[in-house]
């Protein structure tokens, strides 16, 4: 139970990583030509800029995190509490803008504190299930690969809801693949564990692609919830099928499973749109910007 108890304190310490990350790339991502929008040459752009290195240093520190708490803690409890780096973002958006935390917000922290919870409650506690056959990982993995690149193929620029589509699938891919090199060097596989690691920076590279370029185009209220939610409900639904975690065959902790899993995703979603947390990751600049002036009428 110590260790499991670690795991979480570790998720919870890379999900504020994450949100810091995020936030600091967030307020760069605005200022680069639409013309850049899915391609590399868009994170060409932001590499020049230091604001959006550093933030990018801390996702990858939340990524270590996460890996390590992967290591103590199940998926479907570990990858649920990346929600609550929603929190940091909700504080920033108070401290550095004239949003105020209201009832909605207090509502929707408790809602997700409940959901993760009754995860933490419901979910199996041992990070030892290790994982599934290789002839059932390859297809799987390579199915959510095709929907992530899908924008890519579509002209996502049409197809905008695609884009944060595709950032949640990426980084669902990823989130699995870090459990897999987690457990391949844990058990001493190198090769294994160098190959897991290779294709979770790939899928890490089109999440951070589709995600920047989402959020050139929508408001953080229509990409956030949407990228988040998708991670969280991916790993809890397919954690038996990928990583060869095993629920209880109780019907109540399977129901308070589910229950957490619609009160988890309400409630992140709830949040994510609060205007606080809308009002950092929408960052621009132009809260800094004097207002133009309305030409006189005649």
């Amino acid at each position: 139970m110590l260790a499991y108890l670690l795991g979480i304190g570790i998720a919870l310490a890379s999900a504020s990583s994450y949100s810091v990350g995020v936030l600091l790339q967030s307020l760069e991502a605005r200022d680069v030509p639409d013309t850049e929008s899915l391609k590399l040459s868009l994170i060409k752009n932001l590499v020049s800029r230091k604001r959006w290195l550093v933030g990018t240093a801390c996702v990858i520190l939340g990524w270590v995190l996460q890996a390590a708490a992967l290591g103590f803690a199940p998926l479907t409890v570990v990858q649920p509490a990346l929600a609550v780096g929603l929190f940091v973002l909700l504080i920033a958006g108070e401290r550095l803008s004239d949003e105020s935390v209201g009832r909605r917000e207090v509502l929707a922290v408790l809602t997700i504190s409940v959901g993760v919870t009754g995860l933490g409650l419901a979910s199996p506690k041992g990070a030892e299930g290790g994982s599934a056959a290789p002839i059932v990982i390859g297809p799987a993995l390579a199915l959510l690969a095709i929907a992530a690149l899908s924008p890519y193929l579509l002209q996502g620029r049409k197809l905008p809801v695609l884009v944060v589509v595709s950032a949640g699938l990426a980084y669902a891919c990823s989130g699995f693949m870090t459990k897999f090199v987690a457990d391949s060097f844990s058990e001493a596989n190198v090769v294994a564990g160098v190959a897991w690691l290779g294709g979770t920076i790939l899928a890490a590279v089109v999440g951070l692609v589709s995600e920047m370029t989402a959020l050139q185009r929508r408001s953080a209220v229509k990409v956030f919830p949407g990228v988040l939610v998708i991670q969280i409900v991916l790993a809890v639904l397919l954690a038996p099928v990928l990583a060869g975690e095993k629920w209880s065959t109780n019907p109540l902790l399977l129901a308070v499973l589910g229950a957490s899993l619609v009160i988890l995703a309400g409630g992140t979603a709830v949040l994510a749109s609060a205007g606080a947390v809308a009002a950092v990751v929408d960052s621009d600049g132009n809260a800094h910007t004097p207002p133009v002036a309305e030409p006189a009428t005649p």
